[in-house]
């Protein structure tokens, strides 16, 4: 729990969350600043999310062939050279090259090249019992700092208003400060050693990364499931989630900043339960049964009529609907081979990333008619569906670890 590997990840995965935290806020308004429109936020948007997801798909397959330091090192200079690219390129079309080739994420969550990675690297270095755990504080740590990230998107008002600069200079600064941070993760990521596997509950085992074999069938059923939820998710990933707010109750950057602060600390808060409900009820249940009501309040959320309720449903709700993701992930982990980790976590991340990138489009485009949030509606039902097709199909498949559950559903 305390190794060397495990606090280096963490420190990364810090970083990184920090530079998602604004970019997620400021991305639209950066985009608008520029005179597009929302519609042409969304195709971006939309961009970031397909491009992730071929990029990722590409090194899942491949990661047998490299060391994952080596991939890692190329994740970290590809975050780099996107931010210095985002900071200087300022027409549309060039700007969907780069966010389709680069690393920016729209969304609260992480669906970017390094997280098959990194779940495969984590994964192999801890016991069964300790793997959600993990997955916890690694969540956790995302969460904790992307909230504070969220806080420093309202840096370009206050240099705005402080010193004179720009608004675009201002916004434009802070995509700099995207890639230096890329180059961060790289100096610590460096510090790797070359091969990075570890012990497999207390046996040496350094077994290279391969092809999915033995789980195939039903990690490609977990990435149809994921995919579905992913799709509902597109239509409401942060920078949406903030465009709607921004319209709809004319929010400005720092306020905006603010209130995704406090929705990033009930997610991070909410994994500490997270590790209590697992061990109780297991993984399965702890994905469906805290997402459903998280999605229900995520349909009611555009019928709230101030901005104060709105605030309080998505505090609520963001004490609920990430319980799901260090389980999510511990759980595919689980279930395959440990050589087949890695290809797991790319197939079920990738088709996430891809099957998502149609919702962003949609919802600039529905927003481009309507501020009622109509793509919260959509992604609640859509996310509630996904909920219910998991706990029908994947009810009885445990991870060794859940053999006591067994136990007790068969008394």
């Amino acid at each position: 729990m305390n190794s060397p590997i495990l606090i280096r990840i963490l420190w990364v995965r810090g970083l990184r969350a920090f530079g998602d935290g604004y970019v997620s806020l400021l991305l639209p308004i950066y985009l608008i600043e520029l005179g597009m429109n929302p519609f042409q936020v969304g195709i971006i948007t939309t961009a970031t999310l397909i491009g992730s997801g071929i990029v990722t798909l590409l090194a899942g397959f491949q990661a047998y062939r490299f060391t994952y330091k080596t991939l890692l090192l190329m994740a970290t200079a590809l975050m780099a050279a996107t931010g210095f690219s985002f900071a200087t390129v300022t027409e549309f079309w060039p700007l969907l090259l780069v966010a389709f080739v680069g690393t920016l994420n729209p969304s609260s969550g992480d669906v970017s090249l390094f997280l098959p990675l990194e779940h495969a690297v984590l994964s192999r270095f801890v016991e069964d019992r300790q793997r959600t755990a993990v997955f916890v504080r690694y969540s956790m740590v995302g969460a904790l700092v992307a909230a504070a990230g969220a806080l420093a998107a309202g840096l370009p008002d206050f240099a705005a208003a402080s010193i004179q600069i720009d608004a675009r200079g201002a916004l434009q600064a802070m995509f700099v400060l995207y890639g230096i941070t890329g180059l961060l993760c790289a100096a610590i990521y460096a510090t790797l050693p070359k091969e990075t596997a570890a012990t497999e509950t207390g046996t040496a085992n350094k077994a290279r990364s391969a092809p999915l074999k033995k789980s195939r069938k039903i990690i490609f059923t977990l990435a149809a499931l994921f995919s579905l939820d992913a799709f509902g998710g597109g239509f409401v990933v942060q920078s949406m989630l903030a465009l709607w707010l921004f319209q709809k109750f004319q929010l400005s950057i720092s306020m905006a900043g603010t209130i995704f602060f406090w929705t990033g600390i009930f997610s991070a808060l909410s994994y500490l339960a997270a590790i209590r409900i697992a061990n109780r009820f297991g993984l399965i249940n702890t994905m469906v049964f805290t997402h459903l009501p998280a999605n229900i309040l995520l349909i009611l959320l555009p019928f709230m009529p101030t901005l104060g309720w709105a605030i309080a449903l998505l505090l609520i709700r963001s004490s609920l609907s990430q319980m799901d993701v260090p389980a999510r992930s511990s759980y595919v982990m689980a279930i395959v081979p440990p050589e087949e980790r890695a290809a797991a976590a790319s197939m079920t991340s990738v088709p996430r990333s891809l099957a998502s990138a149609a919702g962003p489009f949609l919802a600039g485009y529905l927003l481009s008619i309507s501020s009622f949030g109509w793509p919260l509606v959509i992604a609640g039902g859509l996310k509630i569906i996904y909920d219910l097709l998991l706990l029908r199909i994947f009810r009885t498949v445990k991870p060794p670890e859940e053999g006591h559950l067994n136990s007790q559903e068969n008394l």
